[in-house]
């Protein structure tokens, strides 16, 4: 038997509806303004310059996080840095033993590294830190190490991780991260430490150092620079609280072939002349010592020696801002932010934060 069917005829409504041209294009004008406002967003970003700078070697970030990130956190949301230099972070790199490693990426193969890592991504991700974007390089072991942390809003133009300004390279144990910007460079290092003995890890090492250093403040004099970090050398007698304790301080008895190489590491004459020489060619001033002419028994010094033992009140100042003469009249303020033998304010390192602030714009080039 055969059935018929009635067509069902197509209900109007159920066509899909036509964009007219002239919708089309509004959707078309508001994807268009989306993308350019976002371009301009990371152009403003990239234009936007930091004036508020922090350094500060952690001896072990870890540790730090640990056992004193309340305190320091407070420390940071009261000062407000563009940037936050970080040296002596005493992370390993990623990377399995015997495999090539990521001086960039915090060591997770582990089970034990991978919790570290987690304390470390943990206390970043939340405030004041969580506003900054963060660069590291790291050595394959918990040894140096240095961090760059740059606000979100200001974006570097480009960040490379050694002496040579080669992007994939990275310095030996990480002691190198520099942040171009549009009118200066900023450069964080952890100078390598003079050592007691002629040995190729010890003072060679460190001539070695500072002959790339002053090679590097002269081949990039093209833009202005800020120099920052553990710079691990104190440049004059003001600048360590005890100078004949640190001229006479030697290892074991040891006394050096070069009577220029005696003393404290950091102190010895040699280094101070090398630093000098770095200071005067590459047109460099140190920033605070032309914020603070004056010896600051209680507020002047950036690293202090252990509590107990014979070292209990003796400090140096090691940690600096250095920045090309071009910037000096756009220094406000210089400050380091420890004080006293018992280390306040150095927040569980041996070390204490020093701070610089720049101007907007140098009172010359407003004038002009």
């Amino acid at each position: 038997m055969k059935r018929f069917f009635q067509p069902v005829e197509k209900d109007a409504s159920s066509k899909k509806p036509t964009i007219s041209a002239s919708s089309s294009s509004v959707k078309e004008s508001e994807i268009t303004k989306e993308t350019a406002a976002v371009d301009e967003e990371k152009k403003e970003a990239t234009e936007k310059e930091p004036l508020k700078f922090l350094t500060w070697n952690a001896n072990s970030f870890l540790l730090r996080i640990k056992n004193n990130w309340p305190e320091f956190s407070k420390f940071i949301e009261n000062h407000d840095p563009d940037v936050i230099a970080i040296q002596e972070v005493r992370m390993p790199a990623a990377g399995s033993k015997g495999a090539p490693k990521n001086p960039r990426e915090l060591k997770d193969d582990t089970k034990s590294s991978r919790e570290e890592k987690l304390v470390i991504m943990r206390a970043l991700s939340t405030p004041p830190f969580k506003n900054y974007n963060v660069w590291w390089s790291l050595s394959d072991m918990k040894y140096a190490g240095t961090a760059l942390l740059i606000k979100k809003c200001i974006q570097p133009k480009k960040v490379s991780f050694s002496l040579d300004e080669t992007g994939s390279k990275h310095e030996p144990d990480g002691r190198v991260i520099l942040a171009e910007f549009e009118s200066f460079r900023l450069l964080n290092t952890y100078a390598p430490n003079n050592g007691w003995k002629e040995e190729e890890s010890s003072f060679q090492r460190r001539r070695k150092w500072d002959k790339r250093m002053l090679e590097f403040v002269l081949r990039t004099c093209d833009k202005p620079l800020v120099w920052c970090g553990d710079i691990n050398v104190s440049h004059q007698d003001i600048d360590v609280s005890h100078p004949e304790f640190f001229s006479a301080a030697m290892l074991n008895g040891y006394v050096p072939p070069n009577k220029e190489d005696c003393g404290q590491p950091g102190f010895t004459l040699s280094e101070r002349k090398r630093f000098g020489t770095i200071l005067k060619e590459g047109k460099l001033v140190d920033a605070y010592r032309y914020m603070h002419k004056d010896k600051d028994m209680q507020c002047g010094f950036s690293w202090s020696g252990n509590p107990i033992g014979k070292y209990r009140g003796k400090r140096m100042r090691i940690d600096y801002f250095i920045v090309s003469e071009k910037l000096k009249d756009r220094i406000l303020a210089c400050e380091i932010h420890g004080q006293g033998i018992e280390l306040e304010g150095f927040y569980g390192s041996d070390h204490c934060p020093v701070t610089l602030e720049l101007s907007d714009e140098s009172p010359n080039s407003i004038e002009n």
